[in-house]
């Protein structure tokens, strides 16, 4: 198999910023514009539309810019990741806002990096995460802790069970179809992939809505336009960021890819202070200060190689071609 260090050091380092700052700042803003949504607009509908606008975007675009057609094992394997990534994902999230406080999703959602991390490991022929790795991942909750504030959210008088009983879930399938997609037969063109993803999960969306009674709930009129530019932002804009995502995935590490997690939550609590006139306290500076600096550990930081024989041109050209054989 290739290594993905050799991956990661492929890639252009300005490719790499400008992916994670989409991953980082709009996904961030993304909590803000679900709660304006589905205030007027329900919430599996909104994912749903959403998602297959988006989906039919990025795949029209993708073909018509020459990308290779799918194979229907393609198909299927971008479907599934779909169904873990846009449905029990993004579309559970969605869905919960409509119970919890927007800093109570965050603060689930922060945890989703310790999944991806169990789930790398505990694979077949999983790999052990590094000590900086594991460092990192506990600095950042613990700036995640000191952003939110326990008190603060048991202070809001949400029960909480159900939906933090959903945003586990969506924290759980969005780990699993992330370390999945690393390691299945995908389109070549990223856009085509993901565009079938979206689609998978635009469509699966939509007919929850519909079992779930959303439809006749439906009422044009009373859509507002903060509803309205909301939707319009998450399919467009957020369509990208999902793209910079699962490109991510491919080039780097889940645990790098994983640390929106913890960046997400200032981006919110920024655009509160910003937006909706929010106070940013000192508690507010100091988590962070300590996020950005568990992103850094986990991101900058580079493995040591350890020192062995030079590897055979021939015997890493073959062993490639052996995996790539049984991806097919």
């Amino acid at each position: 198999m290739i290594d993905v260090l050799a991956k990661h050091e492929a890639v252009p380092r300005y490719r790499l910023i400008i992916g994670f700052l989409a991953v980082y700042l709009i996904w961030g803003s993304t909590y803000l514009a679900i709660r304006f949504t589905i205030e007027t607009i329900p919430a599996l509908l909104s994912a749903g539309v959403r998602f297959l606008a988006g989906g039919a975007l990025l795949y029209a675009y993708a073909r018509f810019s020459g990308a290779v057609a799918a194979t229907k094992l393609q198909w299927r394997n971008s479907a599934i990741i779909g169904l873990l990534l846009v449905v029990g994902g993004t579309g559970t999230v969605t869905w919960a806002e409509q119970f919890v406080p927007s800093g109570l999703a965050a603060l689930m959602v922060a945890a989703m990096p310790f999944w991806m991390v169990l789930i790398e490991w505990l694979r077949p022929e999983g790999k052990r995460p590094i000590t900086s790795v594991v460092l990192g991942l506990i600095l950042g909750f613990v700036g995640i802790v000191i952003l939110i504030g326990p008190i603060q959210v048991a202070a809001e008088g949400i029960s909480g069970v159900l939906g933090a009983t959903a945003l586990l879930f969506a924290t759980l399938s969005w780990a699993s179809g992330s370390i999945y997609s690393r390691h299945i037969d995908l389109p070549e063109s990223k856009l085509l992939s993901v565009g079938i993803q979206m689609l998978a999960g635009g469509v699966v969306l939509t007919l929850l809505a519909g079992i779930t009674g959303e439809f006749p709930r439906v009422n044009i009129d009373a859509m507002s336009l903060k509803s309205i530019g909301g939707l319009l932002y998450l399919t467009i804009i957020g369509s990208l960021a999902f793209v910079a995502y699962v490109w991510l995935l491919k080039v780097t590490t889940p645990a790098k890819a994983s640390t929106y997690a913890f960046v997400n939550p200032v981006v919110a609590v920024f655009l509160g202070w910003l937006l909706g006139g929010e106070e940013i306290t000192l508690r507010t500076i100091i988590a962070a200060v300590i996020i950005i600096s568990a992103v850094a550990v986990i991101t900058i930081y580079k493995d040591k190689k350890p020192a062995g024989p030079a590897v055979d041109p021939q015997k890493a050209a073959l062993a490639a071609a052996a995996a790539a054989c049984e991806l097919e």
